[in-house]
């Protein structure tokens, strides 16, 4: 089944459905320029992300299994999210930006979701590449991972202003504790060098 993100818009009045649909495609042009052709499923939030955070709005996903092995999952509802009605975005050193994750396996949920639900702090808060974030009780029952660790994972220009892409990848306690004690290079090498980046791998060993 494919989903269409346009039958949707009639719910919103502050933008007509052919700017909401000219936006949507622009964002997976670009994506798609990224990471290659998109699968043709998207996920859908049960609610809308304009109608805001506290009735349970979320971001859209689209997916990438030609990208990589397994699969990446984007938010593609951010990169001029003022243009359908939501605030604006705070920028980080990237410009506006989506938020990304993978996952080896195609049929993990966990990080899709966390994304979707993380779109809305992007608004009040910049998160940036190379920083981390608690994750606390979002964590899944059994897993090893205790934070995500941020990644530049993609640049361009959207309507004139620089852009790009956020990875968000799972990372343990362990490795945590290691950027804050200055050794955040040294894990990003060995990260990358174990073959762990770019996926979040929920029940992995520390690499350092």
């Amino acid at each position: 089944m494919i989903w269409n993100p346009f039958k949707r818009k009639a719910k919103n009045a502050q933008t007509e459905d052919d700017d909401f649909e000219a936006l949507w495609n622009e964002r997976l042009a670009i994506l798609e320029g990224l990471y290659g052709k998109s699968d043709n499923m998207v996920g859908h939030a049960n609610v809308p992300f304009y109608l805001g955070y506290d009735i349970g709005g979320a971001a859209d996903i689209v997916y990438f299994s030609s990208h990589i092995s397994g699969k990446l999952s984007v938010t593609a509802e951010l990169i001029g999210c003022e243009l359908n009605g939501s605030e604006p975005q705070k920028r980080n050193p990237l410009g506006s930006y989506e938020l990304a994750i993978a996952h080896r396996s195609a049929d993990e949920s966990w990080g899709p979701n966390i994304i979707s639900r993380l779109a809305y702090y992007t608004l009040d808060t910049p998160m940036k590449p190379k920083e981390t974030m608690d994750l606390g009780p979002l964590t899944p029952d059994g897993s090893t991972i205790d934070a995500l660790l941020f990644f530049d994972y993609g640049r361009f220009i959207f309507r004139g202003k620089k852009a790009g892409v956020l990875l968000c990848m799972g990372i343990t306690e362990r490795e945590k504790n290691a950027c804050f004690a200055g050794k955040k290079a040294a894990l990003i090498e060995a990260l990358k060098t174990e073959g762990i980046f770019p996926y979040t791998d929920l029940t992995r060993k520390s690499v350092i």
